[in-house]
């Protein structure tokens, strides 16, 4: 594929293709998520009740609107927050952790990279509104099918199932990244003034609760798109066992993942993997039909002058993939400058950029590699150590690596968790969830990030919304 030039989005960007012969901005069809499309109304909190009178009345009149209201919160997955686009959680986490360095001039960035955040990081503030509007817009949709009167019962069950699982998503991310958050099942804004944070174990339970019924609703059902861009239950399914993994149900874990490995195969070519007809996607978001037409993914971490980078990936790295490993040939990219005194290195799993004519790849989010290396996990923990380098060795073969020879648990799990860092890196930021769910952040975060502190676990509640709603304090401990 030829290198594209990086560019910047537009807000004019549409998803039109996603939902045949939906055109999104339409007033009546941006009611829904007016609260996150119009910068006044940025905070989930300060949404007011007529908005909930216009959405019960125009958008769910039927189903092409409520497509059309769904569209929009993927298009806001897609642009505007941590999910994925320019300020998602794929660099930010990636220089947060030990995936990559930083050579830009933004502070709140360099906060990240130097671990000195701050309660009014706008990045943090972003990442916060933007989740709890995208739950709120969902909720809204959940609330608006349950009184419709024109939508099937089938459209109905689609649509809350979709609207589940987008809540249960987005929530899943925040308690990740901030530890105790509210979980926000409405639109009352009397009720989400009020809001109090949860215990993280609660959180998941109710993640856990949601996405159970999402599948309930949603298997069975004919797919909207070919093309994956839709979450179903397979999609619902795969967030379960990342979120079983993630509070130690090894068996759940190795149900759900098994689900999907039967029903989703692995690519046999590394250079397949993130073109948008792979077969091992499970949910990917769209690209645009006009631009950016790939990914911003490819178009944020693909250097094309040095000097001149951004984002790189480090030593720690590049020194960690075996020798021979494929993914080290195929999904890293060199570049030196002019007078190749110095060479980077950068993330090529998305190798298309902005100025290829063709839309060739769209930004995954969940994948079957994962679930092989989720069920490798929990069957290691459940002691079916056979069971789990089998499962590690699939991953790994196609990586052109020999077989593991790690055989006791602990050998196991540690093997396991490299495969992680070297299958997943630069990846929604899988590597920081996996460092510190697994207790490891702070003894190899520690060695390289001079500011490191045990209170980095979580970032800080922002500062905006602790003055707006003190039901939200304390604020996160360090901050």
């Amino acid at each position: 594929m030829k290198k594209i030039d990086k560019t910047t989005y537009h807000k004019r960007t549409t998803i039109k293709s996603l939902i045949k012969d939906t055109i999104f901005f339409r007033p009546y069809h941006i009611l829904i998520l007016q609260c996150m499309l119009l910068s006044g109304c940025t905070d989930f909190v300060e949404v007011d009740p007529p908005q909930n009178i216009l959405i019960a009345e125009t958008v769910f009149e039927d189903s092409a609107t409520v497509e059309s209201a769904m569209a929009n919160l993927y298009f806001n997955m897609r642009e505007q927050g941590m999910v994925s686009g320019n300020f998602g959680l794929t660099p930010t986490l990636g220089i947060y952790t030990d995936e990559l360095d930083y050579y830009g001039f933004n502070v709140d960035l360099a906060q990240f990279y130097n671990h000195n955040i701050i309660a009014t990081n706008n990045r943090v503030e972003l990442w916060w509104n933007q989740a709890y509007n995208l739950i709120y817009g969902a909720n809204a949709i959940i609330e608006g099918e349950e009184s419709s009167k024109a939508l099937s019962n089938s459209e109905r069950n689609r649509f809350k199932g979709e609207a589940l699982f987008i809540r249960s998503y987005m929530h899943s991310q925040l308690v990740g990244l901030f530890g105790d958050v509210p979980y926000i099942q409405t639109t009352d804004y009397q009720e989400n003034n009020r809001v109090s944070r949860l215990p993280e174990s609660a959180v998941y339970d109710h993640i856990i609760m949601d996405l159970e019924e999402a599948v309930g609703l949603l298997e069975g059902q004919e797919p909207v798109t070919s093309n994956k861009v839709i979450p179903d239950a397979y999609t619902a399914k795969a967030l379960l066992a990342r979120m079983h993994l993630y509070v130690g149900d090894w068996a759940q874990a190795v149900s759900y993942a098994t689900d999907l490995i039967q029903n989703f195969q692995l690519e046999t070519d590394l250079d397949r993997v993130f073109l948008k007809a792979s077969s091992e996607t499970i949910w990917q978001l769209q690209a645009d039909d006009q631009f950016p037409i790939n990914t911003s993914e490819g178009g944020t971490l693909t250097i094309e002058l040095v000097p001149g980078q951004t984002y790189a990936l480090t030593e720690q790295l590049l020194s960690s993939f075996e020798e021979n490993d494929l993914r080290y040939e195929e999904w890293t990219e060199p570049i030196s400058d002019t007078d190749n005194t110095i060479t980077f290195y950068y993330p090529h799993k998305y190798k298309a950029d902005y100025n290829e004519t063709e839309s060739l790849e769209y930004s995954i989010l969940f994948r079957v590699a994962e679930q092989y290396l989720i069920r490798a996990e929990a069957r290691a923990r459940l002691g079916d150590l056979i069971g789990a380098a089998n499962d590690l060795n699939r991953i790994r073969e196609r990586a052109g690596l020999a077989a593991t020879q790690a055989n006791t648990q602990t050998e196991l799990l540690e093997a396991i968790l490299k495969e992680r860092q070297l299958e997943l890196f630069t990846e929604q930021g899988h590597r920081w969830f996996d460092l510190k769910r697994t207790g490891n952040a702070g003894t190899l975060l520690g060695a390289i990030k001079p500011n490191w502190n045990e209170t980095n676990l979580v970032l800080p509640i922002p500062e905006s919304q602790l003055e707006l709603n003190p039901n939200l304090l304390p604020q996160n401990a360090g901050y």
